[in-house]
């Protein structure tokens, strides 16, 4: 029984192991901002934390149309249909520029929004410092996942690796000079993380771009080619599938963001500690969600192909295999927090001490949540397989809004267990999506 199993193992392991690089290696060009600024200030930390956590609310609801090229693509390819693939590549393209576009002025703002939110004048300050630098990054950002999706739809994921990584070194040296002031460059701390933040995401963007114009193998699909041309017909295509998948992501970065906050209403201490803590289960989070990008692209294609049994095959596999990663990311939380933690902090300096001891508990509730946020991640990239994204995106929303965030604020504050309380409401949100989500998709996908 088990053997039939084996081939979707080693497929998914094949093309999912460089896409959990890509995504493991997107999320330490943060990481890397928050181990900077973690030795600089715990202003400036607690600030930055803040303004990314903002940045990528917004990024994941513009991101719904790039990731939306994924199945399209991967169904696009199991029934043939290779002028698709460069219609809906396109396009995606080009709800990607011009939401990045649109956003931007939110930016320039973020002062304003930010004290609204219940944050000091000295963190909100900050917070737009950041923002109105890093802010046209949105536009290559998009670019990037966009062209991720179709890359990696097409089996070609080694490439988008090793850009990734090329990124994090240019980040942590660009980061590291403009921060602290090396190299004979001014110190420009928040505003240097910006900078380099915008840095990597123009490289990216162009390495990946020139990469999908260049090499032969794809040369058929010439997606740039007649780039200026609208195409009402896959613009309509990309936009059905992608804004369901954006206000999902919008739902649950939500949820996330929406800690965020609550913690910046307690104290700088908690942000940060909020911050690091929630970097390192991200860290966790980027292997389920490679595994699940790699489900969509193979489910998807035995969708377009009419393999039913072989869809369910390859999700059951999947399903188990993010099951077990998280299995062991519970004992590694539990196991080894201060070494973990300290990788992030000046242990030296006087409230490195109160950051720990905070960062240890919300570890163990990060511990929690790791099979939850496991199986809600596969959940949507399965359904998204089937391009099933609105209902999903009702019940996501419902689990995150009407759930977690109740709940945190609830326990955070109205029963006094603060920090603790804001992350348990996680952990029930996270736990009623990945039930809820997984009986959706078992329910949809055809019989074999």
């Amino acid at each position: 029984m088990a053997r039939k199993f084996i081939p979707h193992a080693k497929a998914l392991l094949a093309l999912g192991l460089p896409i959990v690089g890509s995504h493991l290696a997107q999320m330490m060009l943060h990481v890397t901002d928050t181990m900077l600024l973690g030795r600089y200030g715990v202003s400036e930390l607690a600030a930055v934390t803040l303004a990314g956590s903002a940045f990528f609310v917004l990024f994941i609801l513009g991101a719904g149309f790039a990731q939306g090229v994924m199945p399209l693509v991967a169904s696009a390819m199991g029934r043939g249909a290779e002028v698709e693939v460069r219609r809906d590549v396109r396009m995606g393209l080009w709800l990607s520029i011009l939401y990045g576009v649109a956003i931007y002025p939110l930016f320039w703002v973020a002062e304003t929004w930010l004290r609204a939110l219940g944050q000091t004048a000295d963190v909100a300050r900050l917070g737009q410092e950041f923002l109105r630098i890093a802010g046209p990054g949105m536009v290559p950002a998009l670019i990037v996942m966009t062209l991720k999706s179709y890359l990696s739809a097409m089996g070609r994921t080694q490439v988008v690796l090793w850009i990734t990584i090329g990124a994090v070194g240019l980040n942590l040296l660009v980061g590291w000079a403009l921060i602290f002031g090396r190299l004979g460059l001014p110190e420009l701390g928040v505003e240097g993380a910006a900078i380099a933040t915008l840095t990597v995401q123009v490289f990216s963007a162009l390495a990946l771009a020139l990469y999908a114009h260049r090499q032969p193998s794809l040369r058929q699909h010439q997606v740039f080619r007649r780039f200026w041309r609208p195409d009402t017909a896959a613009l309509a295509r990309v936009f059905r599938l992608g804004w369901p998948i954006g206000v999902t992501g919008l739902a649950e970065s939500g949820l996330f963001s929406g800690a965020s906050l609550m913690m910046g209403w307690i104290s700088e201490v908690a942000l940060a500690a909020h911050g690091i803590a929630m970097q390192v289960a991200a860290l966790a989070f980027m292997v389920h969600l490679g595994l699940s990008n790699a489900a969509t692209v193979l489910a998807g294609r035995a969708e377009g192909a009419g393999n039913a049994r072989g869809l369910r095959d390859v999700a059951l596999t999947s399903i188990l295999m993010s099951f077990g990663f998280g299995a062991v990311m519970i004992v590694v939380f539990l196991a080894m927090p201060l070494p973990i933690l300290s990788l992030f902090l000046d242990t030296a300096k006087p409230e490195s001490d109160e950051i720990l001891t905070l960062g240890v508990t919300l570890l163990a509730l990060a511990a929690l949540f790791q099979l939850g946020d496991a199986m809600q991640v596969m959940a949507l990239g399965l359904c998204r397989a089937l391009r099933d994204t609105r209902v999903p995106m009702i019940m996501a929303a419902f689990s995150y809004w009407g759930v977690g965030i109740p709940c945190s604020y609830l326990l955070g504050f109205h029963f006094g267990l603060g920090a603790e309380g804001i992350w348990l409401g996680l952990v029930l949100g996270l736990a009623f999506a990945s039930g809820s989500l997984m009986v959706r998709f078992w329910r949809e996908a055809p019989e074999a």
